[in-house]
């Protein structure tokens, strides 16, 4: 069964918390954080990637994590966050484009990821692993979330709504360069701290959505101050924030290639369609997320969509009812069927003729990156409903890389565990 903690956080003085609040880490790169730390000097990527602060460093240097604790300890020196004087739980809401997430902010056990109460369902790839390993244990901290969900069958959600409703006012509160807005609000009476352990109590398992490897991070830490001799209670927890599994949402992960491997489009077209139903899209919503099916529901047959020479075209073709869950998602059959035989792509992970672009960005995007020239084609995925990703972490299945890009992604800095 599932446990969690309450903790003392360290969070921003409320006025900063706009200024302090960042993306996370892994959405950006070394030069977008560089910017972002350029034109404030509180910007919590100074934390989370202090390597945006050094330029001609390597990313794994010694120096960059010594960084990271040197600008955490100055924020708490200088105020720009500060510690809760006793321990508590947060609710942490996201609202804005069309969407509403409540989530519940508290601590949760490493053993529990070890024992596979808190499962996951996909690879974590050992340089991230390393980098965020050697950033807690320096920081002594863990610095960003990691999204959990929990399938809600005793009304949690709606004690966490009342606990929302009750509240005089937030502790916290960022708009987002997205579009959304980030609230936070500190839970401290102990009636409803023993309320929410009590309601987790029964839930036999929660699910990593987002944040893979900070949680493999956090465990790699604690093994290690434990081989030390020096592993504090709270080193053996790490920060999560619990959402119901259909209190969150889930968007196709794109996939886009450099050339067509010697092909023109023409002669792609028609080697796709030796293995698919090919059919142009005509107009499409360039604004949105995904491109809903025309010839089959994504339930009754494989449905991707690709983009190249300026036209999308819908690809299709029944599913095979003898595959298992891993072998039938749209992102397997795409790399058994197109990536790996047509365009050669054996390698999903490293090969760098492929790229992906993550979720909740629109279709304008991925067609502004192939028109530029600088990718021959783009693959629009349709979304994998919340229910298999749950049954393939269940049966101990491992997802293809960058199968899913879950909302809400929640902003670094608001709320952060220390082991002290």
């Amino acid at each position: 069964m599932v446990e969690i903690y309450r903790f003392a956080a360290v969070r921003p003085a409320p006025l900063l918390a706009p200024r302090v609040a960042a993306v996370p880490y892994d959405v950006v790169t070394r030069e977008e954080a560089a910017a972002a730390i350029q034109g404030n000097p509180f910007c919590f990527l100074r934390v989370s990637r202090p390597d945006a602060e050094l330029a001609g460093v390597p990313p794994l240097d010694g120096k960059v994590y010594a960084r990271a604790r040197e600008n955490f300890d100055r924020f708490l020196r200088d105020g720009v966050l500060s510690r809760d004087g006793s321990p508590g739980m947060y609710l942490y809401r996201v609202t804005g484009n069309g969407n509403d997430f409540l989530g519940l902010c508290c601590t949760v056990a490493t053993r529990d990821y070890e024992e596979n109460t808190i499962r996951r369902h996909e690879l974590t790839r050992v340089e991230k692993e390393e980098d965020r390993t050697r950033h807690i244990d320096a920081v002594g901290a863990h610095t960003g979330p990691v999204v959990l969900l929990y399938v809600d069958r005793a009304g949690i959600s709606a004690t966490l709504d009342a606990l929302w409703r009750r509240a005089g006012g937030v502790d916290a509160e960022v708009a987002a360069a997205d579009g959304t807005v980030h609230r936070v609000v500190r839970v401290t009476d102990e009636r409803d701290l023993s309320a929410l352990e009590e309601a987790f109590g029964p839930v036999p398992r929660l699910y990593i959505a987002d944040g893979h490897h900070r949680a493999k991070s956090a465990v790699n830490v604690a093994e290690k101050r434990r081989v030390e001799g020096r592993l504090a209670p709270e080193a053996a927890r790490f920060l999560g924030v619990l959402f119901p599994h259909d209190g969150v949402k889930i968007h196709g992960y794109s996939r886009l290639v450099t050339d067509l491997a010697g092909m023109g489009a023409g002669e792609f077209l028609r080697r796709l369609g030796e293995r698919f139903s090919v059919e142009p899209c005509g107009a499409i919503d360039a604004r949105a997320f995904h491109i809903p099916p025309r010839t089959a529901g994504p339930e009754g047959s494989h449905v991707f969509h690709a983009f190249l020479e300026g036209s999308w075209y819908e690809c299709s073709r029944p599913r095979d009812d003898g595959a298992d869950m891993i072998e039938s998602l749209d992102v397997s059959l795409l790399q058994r069927e197109v990536l790996g035989p047509l365009l050669g792509i054996s390698d999903p992970r490293r090969d760098p003729r492929l790229q992906y672009l993550g979720g909740a960005r629109p279709l304008s995007d991925l067609m502004a990156m192939v028109t530029s020239g600088k990718y021959a084609a783009a693959f629009a995925m349709q979304p994998v409903r919340v229910e298999t990703v749950l049954a393939i972490a269940d049966a101990g299945g491992i997802m293809p890389p960058k199968s899913t890009w879950f909302e809400p992604k929640l902003l670094s800095g608001l709320v952060v565990h220390t082991f002290d």
